[in-house]
């Protein structure tokens, strides 16, 4: 019998302090992988970054024999789907996106995760959103227009790159759904490591194409290694984990501390500035997301 296309976690109940931890680790990581990916972009080209960050990812997982795990036949085209959508495209998406968009906006926008993961996870468990659902995703979507109004008017970013990372998040939807039953059957690790190593083929020829755009400095190295190693291997298994033991839609909260996280590193280490309409959006589409995350529990 095929698998489902998603699934509920494995763990539907509360918080506990593991989902807490784990929500608290990946969220941090995640909201600093911002400013790894605008320091390497300062003098890599985005498809080298892109390529080295998933490589790395692949390499330091390797390590560990839990990774190395068979994938059946069966799932390699799901494997491949995340390795697409969840991978290689949003770590272009993102290391393009960045050369012209302060990596504070980029965790903002990527706030979005969770209204478009519960619109998927909807559709895919073929289970309509109830009132609350609604009112969360219409707020969500108002939140990610409030905080995309500064690049609008032109404001240290551009709406291309806004859109950029738009199509990024909407891959990270459809990849978190995607992850549950997979992980459920070969563990975090495992989907993980096959996933890095397909994304690693398909952006090893962006990276060809633009060595000759890059200058390898030792800052942009460093921060392509963290980013590679804690930022994408480390972290990407850690919330395929969390996927697998509360579903997508309540494993994409984590990406309600990235804004917070990648607001104060962009001030602090890269002299950023967020205009006061964004700062409301991020407000508007946590309180949106919220809402919608308490709606889809059926406990």
């Amino acid at each position: 019998m095929a698998q489902p296309l998603t699934n509920v976690g494995s763990r539907p109940d509360a918080y506990g302090p593991a989902e807490w931890g784990l929500t608290l680790t990946i969220g941090i990581i995640w909201g600093s992988a911002f400013l790894w990916i605008a320091m390497g972009v300062d003098h890599l080209s985005p498809g080298v970054v892109a390529f080295a960050r998933v490589a790395l990812g692949a390499g330091a997982l390797s390590l560990f024999s839990r990774a190395r795990k068979r994938i059946e036949k069966a799932d390699w085209v799901r494997i491949g789907a995340v390795a697409l959508a969840g991978n290689a495209a949003p770590a272009l998406l993102y290391a393009t996106a960045e050369t012209t968009l302060d990596s504070a906006v980029a965790g903002m926008v990527t706030a979005g995760v969770p209204i478009l993961s519960l619109v998927i996870a909807a559709g895919l468990l073929r289970q309509l959103p109830g009132r609350p659902q609604v009112i969360g995703i219409t707020l969500g979507f108002v939140g990610i227009f409030l905080m995309t109004l500064p690049s609008l008017s032109g404001a240290q970013s551009d709406p291309a790159g806004v859109g950029l990372v738009l199509l990024a998040i909407l891959g990270y939807a459809i990849s978190g759904n995607l992850l549950v039953p997979l992980q459920q059957r070969y563990g975090g690790p495992a989907v993980t490591l096959w996933a890095l190593i397909l994304s690693s083929l398909m952006l090893l020829p962006f990276a060809a194409m633009s060595l000759d755009e890059s200058e390898f400095t030792l800052s942009a190295l460093l921060a392509v290694a963290i980013l590679g190693v804690v930022g994408t291997g480390f972290v990407r298994a850690l919330a395929a984990t969390l996927a697998g033991r509360v579903g997508a839609p309540r494993m994409s909260t984590t990406t309600y501390l990235i804004p917070i996280v990648a607001i104060v590193l962009g001030v602090l280490f890269r002299d950023e500035t967020v205009q006061p309409v964004a700062i409301v959006g991020v407000g508007v589409v946590l309180i949106g997301a919220y809402v919608a995350t308490r709606a889809i529990r059926t406990d």
